[in-house]
């Protein structure tokens, strides 16, 4: 099984290429950017020799933002037949969703603590590169959680999404009248609707009001 490394720190790269090695595994080649790892890619493509997959960081340079996972989205277009495992310091949604937008097949998104488990680390890196899908419990578990937020919003009236917006932007519901051009009254039904939905019960210790915003803005 030929495995392609993306990390710029050369000493975690050495130490995966070992880990791999040791087990078995044939790491082909090591680069240190997300340009590198798809030059990389589309040379071996070109000599016939792909590897099974690229385990590869989130963060690579020259930003050390998203390099590494944005290198691997446009790897999954042109190598769709190559696995790629993300290796991330904490769950990032976004990276995690954009990898996992096109298809569930030979791709992983681990947390990098996971690579100490020699184990089950070697063990995600071949079920990607034969096809499967490694996804830490962390991932699945905030990945479950937005979708049962946006599930939630979905129960929204076209309408009470233009109030919670409107309550996003801090205004009050007297606010919020004049700008719809409704009653105060008509705003207050809105928002109780919203509450409802939300699942926002009366409480002394939350405010409802704020955990609304709170859900609209991390959908």
């Amino acid at each position: 099984m030929r495995v392609v490394i993306a990390e710029d720190s050369v000493l975690l790269r050495e130490g995966l290429t070992r880990l791999l090695a040791d087990r078995g595994l044939e790491v082909v080649g090591g680069v240190g950017d997300g340009e590198e790892l798809l030059a990389l890619i589309d040379s071996l493509a070109a000599a016939g020799a792909l590897p099974d997959v690229v385990v590869a960081d989130v963060r690579m340079p020259p930003t050390h933002t998203d390099e590494g996972v944005r290198a691997c989205v446009e790897l999954r277009k042109r190598h769709p037949k190559v696995g790629t495992l993300v290796l991330s310091q904490y769950v990032e949604e976004r990276y995690a969703s954009e990898l996992l937008a096109s298809s569930t097949r030979g791709v992983g998104y681990l947390l990098k603590d996971r690579v100490a488990d020699v184990r089950e680390f070697t063990e995600a890196v071949v079920r990607v590169a034969e096809g499967g899908t490694a996804l830490d419990p962390e991932v699945v578990a905030q990945l479950l959680g937005r979708s049962r937020r946006h599930d939630v919003l979905d129960a929204l009236t076209p309408r009470e999404r233009e109030v919670l917006g409107l309550m996003a932007e801090g205004r009050t519901n007297s606010a919020i009248a004049k700008q719809l051009v409704v009653s105060d009254g008509a705003v207050e039904k809105h928002v109780s609707n919203i509450f409802m939905k939300l699942g926002l019960t009366q409480s002394s210790d939350d405010h409802r009001r704020v955990l609304a915003v709170l859900t609209h803005l991390s959908s």
